[in-house]
């Protein structure tokens, strides 16, 4: 009560005084504390009609003896600052606070020196470059000038500029017969040398007819054997286009390849159908692996997505690791992307050459096979989160071979394979499969799964038609620890689980060609190990896959859905000890699926499912830091299990197998 009559008396004083003496000394309470705090000493008006103070006249202070006329509520005072808050370390400060001090003015006394420009001289936008190859002759000005001769003018030097290799348009006046015109026309040359060398062993089959050792008496016999190969590749390209971010408007390219291979094994009839026939063997061929037009339909951006169409024979790998459909063959070929490189698509159409046995190369003296391809994918970049990309792949196989006998350049029968019934097959078979590849967070992941559904319209186990229903999965995550990438690698392949049905569940590829658990580097996925006893020139797995799919041929053999299948469970690791040297080494362990394949064929109650122990190891060497030079040396070792043993029994025979590897690859 005195508070609030003290407040009386004051507010009626106030309002006796005459309106110019009135002067309040704060603002009517807000009700919060801090606001309320505020005073001010300029006068408030007296009636609506008289304008407030200005700004400046609201910031004077108020009178000191008005304060304690009206005192505001308490309130907690901050608590004090955190000294650790304003540790910082020396040399920094805290973001957007400005520096105490600025430092002191640099100056220099440079009698004579020339003035820096002011920023009015220099342009204010970019000027476009219209050609790439300018800025080669702005780095080498002067030809007279020999101390750059040698690194800017060399016609031989693969890693500089040079015009056989696309770094300067052609001079129309001086291509001779070439019919192009302009300054936009590229010439690209490239050279590739392959040379192989090969020490291997595996179970080697004995002749019926004749054999190296007339004494001996067995299923299998030595099993050393050493493979000497060279490969020479040319190619050539004629290319439309100016930039290497705008896609070509019309490309020309043929690539041919030679070779060369030397073969020894110490038995008879392995190299050659024929018993007379030395146990080695020398041939050469020539193959055509690409002559294609590839031209550019149109741009659908700013940013260069576009259609293009391909015609010729020509390279395709259906997905990330080849697990499908990798191979050179002729055929039609649209593709193009979308969503500033995002999405990228193929719709493709392929036949299939003839292969050269020995080389495996394409043979364009025989008439093509009566098999056709049709492969459709999309990529999404990006999906199901960043750094991965997705994709979805569904292709058609139809194989019209059944009346067709093809014998293969050794004089072994391939088409049809010599199991069963030795009857032709048709077959149609849809893929369809999703594969992706990338990393999430620190993983890296690559992963893979089909499953083929179809029809065989002669399974040579019945002679009856048969429905296809057999699946694949794959899968290697990795992760890298600085120089060090550690690996894993599963592997699933359907197995059929009962041949005198009216089903095929064994999964089989068109044409395999895997970069996974080891490669080529492993013992399995390098060697073909013939099934002896059980089908003739018919090999467990093929050259350079990693499926027990018991064809007669992985390039001129039919698909085989009456297979054991595969299971693969490995780890590897690779270390880049240098930027040259890489270091390599992987173990797997191998399995069929399902053995009743096996069983039916050789007769057999019961056959145990394990292959073995692959181990493998491998060292990689690049001299210059690039791809141009390198050489590689790897060595394989399969321990055979209980199932392998079981399918290849040899008095006094060996458990354990080997594979040398010696790879020189020279590009230019």
């Amino acid at each position: 009560m005195p508070v609030r009559a003290n407040r009386l008396a004051l507010l009626l004083t106030v309002a006796a005084l005459p309106a110019h003496a009135q002067t309040p000394t704060h603002a009517p309470p807000t009700g919060d504390p801090v606001a309320d705090t505020v005073r001010t000493g300029a006068p408030l008006p007296a009636r609506p009609d008289v304008p407030s103070p200005g700004p400046q006249a609201q910031l004077e202070p108020a009178p000191a003896g008005d304060a304690a006329l009206l005192e505001p509520q308490a309130v907690d005072a901050p608590p004090p600052p955190d000294p650790l808050d304003d540790a910082l370390l020396p040399g920094r400060r805290r973001p957007g606070a400005a520096p105490a001090a600025l430092p002191e003015r640099v100056t220099q006394v440079n009698p004579g020196a020339v003035a820096p420009p002011s920023p009015n001289a220099f342009p204010e936008h970019e000027f476009a470059v219209p050609d790439r190859w300018r800025l080669v002759h702005a780095l080498c000005p002067d030809p007279l000038y020999t101390a750059v001769h040698a690194v800017c003018r060399s016609k031989r030097d693969p890693y500089h500029q040079n015009l056989l290799k696309g770094d300067i348009p052609l001079d129309p006046a001086k291509v001779g017969p070439l019919p192009i015109t302009g300054h936009d026309w590229f010439l690209v040359l490239s050279g590739i040398s392959d040379t192989v060398v090969e020490p291997r062993s595996f179970p080697t089959p004995v002749g019926v007819q004749t054999t190296s050792r007339p004494d001996s008496l067995d299923v299998f016999g030595k099993t050393s054997s050493i493979v000497f190969s060279q490969t020479f590749t040319a190619s050539a390209a004629l290319i439309k286009g100016l930039t290497a971010f705008k896609p070509p408007e019309i490309e020309y390219r043929v690539t041919l390849a030679v070779n060369y291979n030397y073969a020894a094994i110490p038995e008879r009839r392995i190299l050659s159908v024929q018993p007379s026939r030395p146990p080695h063997r020398h041939d050469a061929f020539v193959g055509v692996q690409e002559a294609f037009v590839d031209y550019h339909l149109r741009n659908v951006s700013d940013r260069y997505d576009f259609d293009s169409v391909r015609i010729g024979i020509q390279g395709f790998q259906a997905d990330f690791r080849g697990f499908l459909f990798n191979d050179n063959q002729p055929g039609v070929r649209l593709f193009g992307n979308r969503d500033n490189n995002r999405f990228q698509y193929n719709l493709a159409i392929f036949g299939r050459l003839e292969k050269d046995t020995n080389s495996g190369l394409n043979d364009l003296t025989r008439t093509p096979r009566n098999d056709v391809v049709f492969l459709a994918n999309v990529y999404r970049q990006d999906l199901p989160m960043p750094g991965f990309t997705s994709q979805v792949t569904l292709a058609y196989n139809a194989n019209r071979e059944r009346r067709n006998i093809q014998i293969d350049t050794n004089g072994f029968p391939v088409r049809p394979a010599l199991l069963g019934d030795l009857r032709g097959r048709n077959y149609d078979v849809v893929y369809a499969g999703y594969n992706g590849d990338g990393h999430i967070g620190r993983l890296n992941l690559t992963a893979s799964g089909y499953v083929a559904l179809g029809q065989d319209r002669n399974s040579f186990f019945t002679s009856r038609p048969a429905r296809i229903r057999a699946f694949f999965a794959a899968v290697e995550p990795s992760i890298d620890f600085d120089w060090l990438r550690v690996r894993g690698a599963a592997l699933y392949a359907s197995g059929d689980g009962n041949p005198y049905d009216d089903v095929e569940g064994g999964y089989d590829a068109i044409v395999e060609n895997p970069i996974f658990a080891g490669a080529d580097t492993s013992y399995w996925i390098r060697q073909s190990i013939p099934f002896a006893g059980g089908g003739r020139a018919i090999g467990v797995n093929g050259r350079n896959g990693v499926l027990a799919s018991l064809r007669s041929s992985k390039d001129q053999g039919q698909s085989n859905f009456n297979n054991p299948g595969t299971v693969l469970f490995g780890v590897g690791a690779d270390a880049d000890l240098t930027p040259q040297w890489r270091l390599s080494a992987n173990v797997n362990h191998l399995s069929f699926a399902n053995t009743a394949t096996l069983q039916a064929l050789r007769v057999e109650g019961s056959i145990p499912r394990e292959i073995g122990w692959d181990l493998s190891t491998a060292a990689i060497w690049r001299p210059h830091f690039t791809q141009n030079l390198v050489f590689r040396l790897s060595a394989a070792v399969l321990q055979a299990g209980r199932g392998f043993r079981d399918l290849f029994a040899q008095s006094n025979g060996s458990r354990r197998y080997h594979s040398i590897l010696a790879n020189a690859i020279v590009t230019y």
